[in-house]
């Protein structure tokens, strides 16, 4: 292989990795949402989110804070923060 299939190569490794963790987020999403555990709102440009009434993240995107909403749920409860933004 030369450095040209090693690159693709690790791209394609990459993108796989991608759409894996895509699939699994909106899985995650999708159950919660089926279940109406989880509910969101913007407010200017920020968006809330929160699962079983608990507020697990703030961010600028709503993809980005159904991420870090995941990331929160997913962690021990001592583990647990919510990110404020600067």
């Amino acid at each position: 292989m030369d450095l040209y299939d090693d690159m693709r190569q690790t791209r394609i490794n990459a993108a796989r990795a991608a759409n894996d963790e895509d699939a699994e987020v909106w899985r995650w999403f999708s159950s919660l949402l089926e279940e109406r555990r989880i509910r969101w709102c913007v407010s200017g440009e920020t968006w809330f989110v929160s699962v079983d009434h608990r507020h697990v993240a703030t961010e600028r995107s709503f993809d980005s804070a159904i991420r870090v909403a995941k990331d929160n749920v997913d962690l021990p409860v001592t583990q647990r923060s919510v990110r404020r933004m600067a």
